[in-house]
């Protein structure tokens, strides 16, 4: 019984490796399509979001000056307009 349980281990550990092997080969030469995760779909802009960081960026501002820091050259602020 026991040649058995080693026979079908060996088997099974033969198989996962040729897989293994299999699954690199095919990565490497391209035949696999792209996973999802790597394709990056550019988001529709967000107003909501655009205003959030809006609301923080006036917030940043408004603690420094309280606080007394010195305000860092900031990038030129953009209107509701895009201008």
């Amino acid at each position: 019984m026991e040649v058995k349980a080693m026979a079908r281990l060996v088997a099974i550990l033969f198989l996962a490796i040729v897989m293994t092997v299999t699954l690199i080969r095919m990565e490497r030469s391209g035949d696999l399509p792209p996973l999802p995760g790597r394709q990056v779909q550019p988001q529709p802009e967000d107003p909501l979001r655009e205003g959030q960081r809006r609301c923080l960026r006036i917030w940043a501002e408004t603690r420094d000056r309280f606080l007394g820091r010195d305000l860092a050259p900031a990038a030129p602020a953009m209107t509701e307009e895009g201008e």
